[in-house]
């Protein structure tokens, strides 16, 4: 494959990076090129054993602090340490998520466990660390977002799919939601003026652990419906491209969006990625940004 890599990146030294869900799949595969490329990497992960024994493979100039971004409290706990620690964060990379196709599931704060973590936890995460991201010279936060986001539709009515629940859809919603999240972020921020660049990927269909656990539930036969979708996949590290390219091209405007060039989007070369429509709608956004605020009681820009 041709195209853009993990080569192309430029100098990293001198900033700080903080990537969620680092200990593995595309939050691994991230964070071991920020810090290859001279970043001070901090690996943003619910399990630290886990965090440090992807530490010591990825060497260079990492830290590994706990997050769990289904716990409010956990990540206040984390943005507030991490503030204390740094002056300025340069990036942040909002990456991890879970997919979870068994029954209906809650973080601890009562939210679906899905929008809770892949949307809810980092919209939480992101305004607890603005003023730091201000601070930085070239400021900038990516979010993850998912092909899923396509067919999906937010429900203001049932956010939490407590009606006719499915779990497929529940994923897709919440991955509709992180992709309205990073939209609406990059509106406010112009509009405040701020020097915080939000930029958008995702990684087609990738292969990473979030396959096989999300079929845990069905046993063997969960086993086999994750294997064969796997050798649809392409490798994790092509797979990492377009969300290593929104977090490190110079020059990128707020609202950029990248992804896989290839059948429709599942593969290939890095490319400008197509939002769907309720993806760009501006009053959807405004709705969403309402409600992430009055469930997580943090309210900014």
């Amino acid at each position: 494959m041709t195209g853009w890599t993990a080569d192309r990146i430029p100098d990293q030294h001198g900033r700080i990076a903080v990537v969620t869900g680092a200990n593995s799949g595309l939050g691994l595969v991230t964070a071991t090129e920020l810090a290859r490329h001279g970043a001070h990497v901090v690996l943003a992960v619910r399990n630290t054993d886990a965090g440090e024994e992807a530490a010591r493979r990825i060497g260079g100039d990492v830290e590994v602090r706990e997050l769990d971004l289904a716990s409010l409290g956990s990540v206040r706990a984390f943005a507030a340490g991490l503030a204390a620690d740094h002056p300025a964060i340069d990036l942040l990379v909002n990456n991890a998520g879970v997919v979870l196709l068994g029954p209906r599931r809650t973080s601890v704060d009562g939210f679906e466990l899905q929008l809770g973590t892949n949307m809810l936890g980092h919209f939480a995460l992101t305004g607890l660390l603005l003023d730091k991201l201000a601070a930085a010279r070239e400021p900038r936060v990516v979010s993850l977002s998912s092909i899923t986001h396509k067919n999906a539709h937010l429900d203001f009515d049932d956010l939490m799919f407590e009606r006719d629940y499915r779990a497929a859809a529940a994923y897709g919603r919440s991955k509709l939601a992180t992709t309205v999240f990073g939209v609406e972020l990059d509106r406010r921020l112009r509009a405040a003026g701020s020097p915080i660049v939000s930029t958008l990927a995702h990684p087609g269909l990738t292969h990473t652990n979030l396959t096989p656990r999300a079929w845990e539930h069905r046993g063997r036969f969960g086993q086999l419906i994750a294997w064969v979708g796997l050798l649809a996949t392409q490798s994790v590290e092509q797979g990492a491209l377009p969300q290593l390219r929104a977090a490190t091209e110079p020059g990128l405007r707020g609202g950029q969006f990248f992804g896989p060039s290839v059948l429709w989007e599942t593969r290939g070369p890095v490319t400008a990625a197509r939002l769907s429509r309720e993806a760009a709608d501006p009053a959807v956004g405004k709705q969403l940004w309402a409600a992430a605020e009055e469930l997580t009681g943090i309210s900014y820009l």
